[in-house]
């Protein structure tokens, strides 16, 4: 159980990703052999690879594999070293949740408005509502990031006896 919890997104990722290769495999057979396409398919196909792309952040954020610029951090000598991983870690769970609470507002709004799709004619905010619990996810995992990040600089540091 502890696997599925601790690597939910990876999962989610590989089904999402082989899905959405199934689609686009099927998409081309179809459009050789009657010379149609399915209409549906890229549609779909968008909004997976938006889902991929927040599930694939929030795994960076676990690992720590966002980009950054990490040459400030490491030149510092630990004591700042902290300071700069609390205030980089204030503002970049501040910039998640107001992530998350704006994607909210969206689905919020995709629901209140009756909106729906272009081509499946299904209400949009089935496509949407992935956004804001992926924000939420994201800042899970970069919260993870920062306390071992936080741990791993705690014990660097000599102990006195």
């Amino acid at each position: 159980m502890s696997f599925i919890l601790r690597d939910a997104e990876k999962i989610a990722c590989a089904v999402i990703f082989l899905a959405m290769t199934a689609l686009g495999f099927v998409n081309v057979v179809v459009r050789y052999t009657t010379s149609y396409s399915l209409a549906s398919s890229e549609e779909l196909l968008t909004n997976g690879f938006l889902l991929l792309t927040i599930l694939g952040a929030a795994i960076a954020a676990r690992n720590g594999d966002h980009l950054a610029v990490t040459l400030f951090f490491e030149l510092l000598p630990k004591p700042l070293r902290k300071l700069v991983l609390i205030l980089a870690g204030i503002l970049s769970i501040l910039l998640l949740a107001l992530s998350a609470w704006y994607s909210w507002v969206l689905v919020s709004n995709q629901m209140s408005s009756g909106i729906r799709s272009y081509a499946l004619q299904i209400p949009a905010w089935y496509y949407s509502v992935g956004m804001p619990f992926g924000f939420a996810l994201i800042l899970i995992r970069y919260v993870q990031h920062i306390l071992d990040t936080w741990k791993t600089l705690s014990d660097a540091e000599p102990r006195h006896v």
